[in-house]
């Protein structure tokens, strides 16, 4: 358990762009703040030409949920603006939230165009939380995308989140590092993550702790004097091979060696890493430290990591900070929040965004997503955007087809369907506890083993089938003919 309940603690309501409000005094003024609405959040792209992302972000939004409220703070400041009406002021200072929420779970890999959150509710209720639902959303789908992505480029060996300095603001730091070990991270720099997460906190020394000394020696002997059980020394200050691992080894045989423990490593943080890591691999198995790892930080990313491997380089484990934590090469996470369909006379009616950009025509209706799983592998095969009453049913064959190039089609069979939407709010009251930190990482590297090689490619990789049911694609060419 988190000594801040992340989940619970803040009220959130006002974070919301403007016009949320002003549209949703409109549907008031207008008797329509009981008309019952769905909106999808949804994204359109994957970042870094990447072949998937991975959800992240709910136990968050359940927290904003669960504590939507307006105080009398709010109230004065709408009644300020002069746009709003006394009904409307009346209607925030008695709101309740009362909606139904499904979202994709932590961990999952997801894919464009399909809803990872669905609102359905009172227009007004549905529309104002638009902003937090796709912030929390987009913020930690983003890091925890680019975490995995990182980590798979280490094959295996371990990956440290180093960021925080540089992160977009205070929860940047705290809930991308959250982020980060869903996606796959060993830990994290950040202190207060570990305490109010449970994610390990992990470091060991900065060059300054070196330069207090009036030695770099001197500086190793004393850090192992403190920590003899957990000795990483930063050998890059002054020179690394010259002085940084010789001095480093003199600690270990003197320092760490006598009191019954073993080094646990060497840091390199500058310089020609792939170079220094091979020679000072050498030296330190020529010392008796065949065991001692070696790690490395710097500006490092996916691409640096792999590029480091592939030259030979000797790293048991990375740092990585800014280019996680900030998702450097595409730090945009580009889910939108649109409306599918209304309520009329209890029928859903669906709605459709149209556009001459056709990544940009919304998927209408109330939906659920399947997932089908390839019985004999395990592998998922394609995910199918159905409509939400829908039932796919497994025990017989099953035809996919491409929802704009509609003859290229591919018939399924030995495979298991899943649904990945799950309900966390009913009627505005959470039904859904979210899992531990743990339980969500290990999730997610289970879900990410589901997926082909051709997917996890990072050039190039092959694009996930996501298909529209037959019932729901007629639909939308329906909408779509109506509105030509």
């Amino acid at each position: 358990m988190t000594n801040i309940d992340w989940k619970d603690k803040k009220n959130l309501t006002m974070l919301a762009d403007f016009y949320e409000f002003t549209m949703a005094n409109g549907y008031f003024e207008y008797d329509m703040e009981d008309k019952i609405a769905y909106f999808d959040m949804f994204f359109r792209s994957i970042p870094d030409n990447g072949g998937f992302a991975i959800m992240a972000g709910v136990e968050q939004l359940i927290g904003y949920l669960k504590n939507l409220k307006f105080n009398d703070e709010d109230i004065e400041y709408f009644r300020s603006k002069n746009l709003f009406s006394e009904g409307f002021l009346d209607y925030l200072k008695n709101f309740k939230f009362e909606c139904d929420v499904w979202a994709i779970p932590e961990g999952t890999p997801i894919f464009p165009h399909e809803p990872i959150v669905t609102v359905r509710g009172p227009i007004i209720q549905a529309q104002i939380v638009e902003t937090m639902i796709l912030l929390t959303i987009n913020h930690q789908s983003l890091i925890a995308t680019k975490a995995n992505r990182i980590v798979r480029a280490a094959k295996g060996r371990a990956v440290m989140e180093f960021g925080s300095r540089r992160a977009q603001g205070y929860e940047g730091a705290i809930l991308g590092a959250r982020a980060a070990y869903i996606g796959g991270c060993i830990g994290t720099a950040c202190t207060i993550v570990d305490r109010d997460f449970d994610v390990p906190a992990l470091g060991t020394m900065a060059h300054s702790w070196i330069q207090m000394f009036p030695t770099e020696l001197e500086a190793f002997k004393a850090y192992a004097k403190l920590y003899p059980d957990s000795c990483v020394l930063l050998v890059d200050t002054y020179n690394v091979l010259e002085s940084g691992v010789p001095n480093a080894i003199k600690t270990f045989k003197e320092d760490v060696v006598p009191k019954g423990y073993r080094p646990k490593g060497i840091r390199i943080d500058s310089g020609d890493i792939a170079y220094l890591s091979k020679e000072a691999r050498k030296m330190l198995d020529e010392a008796g430290f065949e065991d001692c790892p070696i790690v490395a930080s710097s500006s490092l990313d996916e691409y640096v990591i792999r590029e480091l491997l592939s030259q030979g380089a000797k790293i048991d484990s990375f740092g990585v900070g800014e280019r996680l934590i900030t998702a450097k090469s595409e730090p945009v996470f580009g889910g939108v929040y649109k409306l599918s369909a209304v309520e009329e006379n209890e029928q859903v009616v669906p709605k459709i965004k149209v556009s001459e950009n056709v990544g940009k025509i919304t998927i209408p209706g109330f939906k659920q997503v399947y997932r089908l799983f390839d019985k004999c592998s395990g592998k998922a095969i394609a995910d199918v955007i159905a409509l939400y009453d829908e039932t796919i049913d497994d025990s017989k064959p099953y035809e996919i087809f491409h929802p704009l190039y509609t003859w290229k089609r591919k018939t399924i069979t030995n495979f298991y369907a899943k649904k990945l939407l799950v309900k966390i709010f009913d009627g505005g009251e959470s039904v859904y506890e979210s899992p531990n930190i743990e339980e969500i990482k290990n999730y997610c590297n289970e879900q990410v083993g589901t997926l082909w090689e051709e997917v996890l490619r990072f050039e190039k990789p092959h694009k996930y089938f996501v298909d529209l049911s037959k019932p729901l694609w007629d639909i939308k060419n329906k909408l779509l003919e109506k509105h030509r």
